[in-house]
């Protein structure tokens, strides 16, 4: 047999195997958890019982960070009048990372502030509008720097209260992720009541194609091309109620007047390679607006944000200013750069204040 033929029975002998080649085995799972509609879609050998595994772990953290329900860790911590509780360690590195947190945006997130949300009534749909003065003495026992966290012993003042759902979905996330990976999953999408994370790239090897919510109402905002990293949008569109009056009162708070933030920010989406830190910074960066964002951004750096405020502008940050595509005005869409403008605030302690 001459080269030529041989070269040639060869390539019909590639293509044949390539259009044959089966698609890789899809699974999915779709169940309620931690107070939201999640999905988990993976792809390849034994994704199944990988994304069962995956399910499993999330539904076993919620019921150790509920803050409802009894015979959790967060529950007994709450109800322990004072006294020291030992918690899991699952419990014990969220609460961590929840107090570091807390301390590197200045408390703007506050994981002590859950009687205040009950006050709002938030946590049982029963809202109403607390007086100032209830607000104030609620507010006198909301301080992350007085909960005591040793090794996995866990410590509140009587009348402080956790609650870890600023971070919980984002950590739970990144445990559920790393199940899938165990698994020898390398390809796909969880999405947990509209904090999402991919794993890798889409079985065909082109990026994820996520539509970002509108915080104005139907539709999207736009989409982003994301792969191998978590994407976690927060807004008070998300969970709020009208009042008598018609007033709209949503459910991220400012940890220092204890009433709704009013930042001028309608939404705020983070982009980052760990879900706990882009759960944290969604909450936080709401709660300290604009300016104050993005100097945390400055200073911080390690990931992306696409904020948009209540006027409709749209502030992308450099490193996925590519990535994304409005689906209307281009011309509201500010791209931020690592240059400091003139206007911009070097992020400190004191400019939190």
């Amino acid at each position: 047999m001459n080269r030529a033929l041989c070269a040639l029975l060869c390539a019909l002998l590639l293509t044949l195997c390539a259009c044959a080649a089966p698609e890789p085995e899809e699974a999915q799972a779709s169940f309620f958890a931690m107070n939201t509609y999640m999905t988990m879609t993976a792809y390849g050998a034994n994704a199944q019982a990988a994304v069962d595994r995956a399910q499993a772990r999330i539904e076993a953290l919620e019921s150790l960070w509920s803050v409802t329900q009894e015979g959790s860790d967060i529950y007994a911590v709450n109800h322990a009048q004072g006294q020291p509780v030992a918690v899991h360690e699952e419990t014990a590195a969220l609460l961590s990372f929840a107090l570091d947190m807390a301390e590197e945006t200045g408390g703007a997130l506050e994981p002590t502030l859950y009687p205040v949300l009950a006050a709002w009534g938030f946590t049982t749909d029963a809202h109403r509008v607390p007086e100032e003065a209830e607000l104030a003495a609620l507010l006198e026992n909301v301080d992350y720097a007085r909960v005591r966290l040793q090794g996995e012993n866990v410590q509140l003042d009587p009348g402080m209260m956790l609650d870890l759902g600023a971070v919980g979905k984002g950590y739970a996330g990144d445990l559920a992720a790393q199940a899938l990976r165990e698994g020898g999953v390398e390809s796909a999408l969880l999405n947990l009541g509209g904090n999402v994370q991919a794993i890798g790239a889409r079985p065909d090897g082109s990026p994820w194609r996520l539509e970002l919510p509108n915080p104005f109402g139907e539709g999207g905002l736009g989409l982003l091309l994301a792969q191998d990293c978590a994407v976690i949008t927060s807004g008070n569109y998300e969970n709020y109620f009208v009042a008598e009056d018609g007033t709209v009162y949503g459910h991220i708070l400012d940890p220092e007047t204890g009433r709704p933030a009013d930042s001028g920010l309608a939404s705020v989406t983070i982009v980052a390679q760990e879900g706990r830190l882009g759960d944290a910074l969604s909450t936080s960066l709401f709660v300290m607006g604009a300016q104050r964002a993005e100097a945390f951004w400055r200073e911080r750096g390690g990931f992306d944000m696409i904020l948009v405020t209540q006027a409709g502008e749209i502030l992308v940050t450099e490193g996925i200013a590519d990535a994304f595509t409005p689906y209307e005005d281009q011309a509201a869409v500010r791209v931020l750069t690592r240059e400091v403008r003139a206007d911009a605030g070097h992020f400190s302690q004191e400019n939190l204040e």
